[in-house]
This record gives structure tokens, C-alpha cells and sequence, in this order.
């Protein structure tokens, strides 16, 4: 099988997965149009930021399996993924701790205005009145919307800092935030309201798109603090702008919209500014995630998956697999582990009408018998069953009718 890797990826992952049976090809500069004349004839993809369309997906007709590199995966049409059969799979939780790292460092730098005070340090100035003037974090209350892996790591170092916190996110109850330690919101513009510090670690989709608009940041005090590294679109930033000139606010982002590829001149620099309100924004290049340990700690998770995929038959972090099949009943059927067998059962259930949600077949020691477990969608008929026993080689037959999902 071959293998593309069409993004940047840490030396050591590429490396082991030159020891896999695989043919490596590592082309990390290709675009979301050129991906789409490269990808066919590989059977397994991996991306980080590189768009995988619609149109890229069903050109490649070998194609198995898509790994993002990463956590979020909308850069990716899983919806076309899964039509063709595709597994989709991520690198969830790996760069918790970076992108923690950062948010904090956006809010010390805001409150202390380190950039600035740097800036004037360099050129020659001594101006110790002017940027001693800070709040401090101690007491403060920290929101955080959104409290997956790395919302759940801000909330525990945020205690370090002394801070409140104060969590919401649309499936935190609050049993389950008080298991992590924090207090809950019940909707992020309440969150806002009790936050002098907002930090946004939700996952983008039609629900969560522009969720921090003209309501929200209304909602919170007036010269509070700012914090997005997870999505742009999350955020209308015209309404931010408008927040830091008209209320104080003071922001610190690590992702801006219509980012550019690679090393180049950012179209709107001019959000990164100070406010005569007193509002501030401060930006960083999207680098949350971009620590030596976070990158390597990915690398590490994407061969993993891929190697499970390769030797073990299975895809760790699937995202497009139901977890909730629509199987009503599992066929339990132990026989002779001996070719054709297994193929005689599928072939019953098939001239019955029989359609087979899921498979799982285990070989026994010894290599003897064999016992498969198939996820049915109707029941068979008590004389499709007989067909089945009916074979020497088939032991022994049970139909388990399988509990409702709520």
C-alpha cells in the first residue's frame, strides 16, 4: 500500500513509518487543487492543514484511509469519506498542552502588555510607569467555552494562577463540572457575563459558527480579556474590533480569517492594534499547536493509527464510524475454521434478504475453529437459520436480539 503524506510531519513519524509495508511519499507543500491530481493511487492519506475535498476523495479510488494530524478534521469532507467507504481518523488531545502554554501566555501578555513593553525596551526606552500598570490574574474568573482535552487542561492550570473557573459547553452538565473542579454555565452568554477572562476552545460547525458575536462580548465586563486559539470562524471579529474600540477590551488570538499558506504578508494586520478605549489585541501566527513536544507527540498518534490500520485491522479515533448501528440482532455462529465456510453463512443470509451491519470472525488456538459474530438488520426466518446449522462444519448457532438504543 502506498502512503501520502501531504502536510509537515515530524522526522521520527515518517522514519517508523518507513519500517511499516508501506511506500512512503513525503510531500508536504502540496495545495488542497494539486492534492487532487497526486492522490490517486494511494491507499492512505495523511493531512494537517491541506484541504481534502469532495472531488480529491472520490479521485482516488485506492484510497482506505485519512488521517488528520491533529485534533479538528473539517478541513477534511468526511461526508464524502464516508460514502466511498473511507475511515477518517484524528490525532485528538496531542496538542492539549501546547495550546494550553499559549493561552496562558496570551493572558499574561495582555495583562502585563509584555509585547509592547519589549517593543519599547528595544528601542531604547526605560518606560517602567507606563507598562507597571496591570491588573493581575490572581482572583480573577476564567470562562472556558468548550472543555474537551484542552479545555480541560486550561481549567487545570488555571488554578495555579488562582483563578476561578467557570466552564460551558452544550454537553457540560453540572455533576460533570463539578467532577472537574470547576463551576457551570448554563449558556455562554452567562458564561461571559461571570468572566473577567474568556478563553473559546469549541469545535467549529453550523452550531458554533460566529458563536462569540455582539451578544457575547456585551456580556462580558467591561476591559475584559479575550482569548481564541481554536477556530476563526467562531468568532465575528468586526464585532471584536468594535468591542475594543467602544469597551476596553483586550484580546489575544492565534488565528485570524483567510490565514495564508506558508511564510508570507498577512492581509489584515492592522486587527493587531491598542485601542485609546484601552482595548488591546495582541496575535499570534497560529501556533498554538506548533511545540516541539506537540508535534511529535501527533507524529507519534498518526502512526499509531496507521500502523493499527496496517497490522491490526483497526482505526483508532475513527470519526465516521456510527457508533450507533442500526443492527437489531447478532448472529453468534462457532464453526470450523476451514475455507468456504464462513462464505456458505454469508451466502444464506443473502438469498434470505439478510443485510449484515458489522462482522468480527475470531480464530480460536490452534487454528481449528473460528467464532464470528455478525450485527444483523432483520431476524432471519427460522428456515434461514436451519440452512445455516445445516452445514457440518457450522458447531453451534445463537440469535441475540440486541437492547434499543436510546
Amino acid at each position: 500500500m502506498r502512503l501520502l503524506i501531504a502536510d509537515k510531519l515530524h522526522a521520527r513519524a515518517i522514519e517508523e513509518l518507513g519500517t511499516l509495508p508501506l511506500e512512503v511519499v513525503y510531500e508536504p507543500e502540496l495545495t488542497k487543487e494539486s492534492l487532487e491530481k497526486r492522490l490517486p493511487g494511494f491507499g492512505i492519506l495523511v493531512v494537517r492543514s491541506t484541504d481534502v475535498t469532495a472531488s480529491a476523495i472520490d479521485s482516488a479510488k485506492e484510497l482506505n484511509l485519512i488521517v488528520r494530524a491533529g485534533a479538528a478534521f473539517e478541513t477534511i469532507d468526511v461526508r464524502a469519506a464516508s460514502k466511498r467507504g473511507i475511515y477518517v481518523a484524528n490525532c485528538p488531545g496531542k496538542n492539549a498542552s501546547a495550546v494550553a502554554e499559549l493561552v496562558f501566555g496570551l493572558m499574561l501578555s495582555l495583562d502585563r502588555r509584555i509585547p509592547d513593553a519589549v517593543a519599547s525596551l528595544r528601542a531604547g526606552k526605560w518606560e517602567r510607569k507606563e507598562f507597571g500598570k496591570s491588573e493581575g490574574l490572581h482572583g480573577k474568573t476564567l470562562g472556558v467555552a468548550g472543555l474537551g482535552a484542552i479545555g480541560r487542561d486550561v481549567a487545570h492550570r488555571a488554578r495555579t494562577f488562582g483563578l476561578n473557573v467557570v466552564g460551558w459547553s452544550r454537553s457540560l452538565t453540572p455533576a460533570r463540572a463539578a467532577e472537574i473542579g470547576i463551576a457551570h454555565a448554563g449558556s455562554i452568554e452567562e458564561l461571559a457575563s461571570r468572566s473577567h477572562i474568556l478563553t473559546l476552545h469549541l469545535a467549529l460547525n453550523d452550531r458554533t459558527r460566529q458563536i462569540v458575536g455582539k451578544r457575547v462580548l456585551a456580556a462580558l465586563p467591561e476591559r475584559a480579556t479575550f482569548i481564541n486559539t481554536a477556530r476563526a470562524d467562531l468568532v465575528d471579529y468586526a464585532a471584536l474590533i468594535e468591542a475594543a474600540e467602544k469597551r476596553g477590551l483586550r484580546a489575544g488570538l492565534d488565528i485570524f480569517p483567510d490565514e495564508p499558506r506558508g511564510t508570507r504578508t498577512f492581509a489584515t494586520p492592522d486587527i493587531i492594534r491598542s485601542f485609546p478605549s484601552g482595548g488591546l489585541i495582541y496575535g499570534t501566527p497560529h501556533i498554538a499547536a506548533a511545540t516541539d513536544q506537540a508535534q511529535l507527540s501527533i507524529a507519534t498518534e498518526t502512526v499509531r493509527i496507521i500502523r493499527s490500520f496496517l497490522l491490526e485491522a483497526t482505526v483508532p479515533n475513527v470519526v465516521n464510524v456510527s457508533s450507533s448501528a442500526a443492527a437489531r440482532f447478532q448472529l453468534v455462529i462457532r464453526m470450523m475454521d476451514k475455507v468456504g465456510t464462513f462464505a456458505n453463512v454469508l451466502a444464506v443470509l443473502k438469498r434470505h434478504g439478510i443485510n449484515v451491519e458489522e462482522v468480527t470472525n475470531t480464530v480460536f488456538e490452534g487454528g481449528a475453529a473460528a467464532c464470528a459474530k455478525l450485527r444483523l438488520l432483520s431476524r432471519p426466518t427460522e428456515s434461514c437459520l436451519a440452512e445455516v446449522k445445516a452445514f457440518s462444519e457450522v458447531l453451534h448457532v445463537d440469535l441475540v436480539t440486541l437492547p434499543m438504543l436510546a
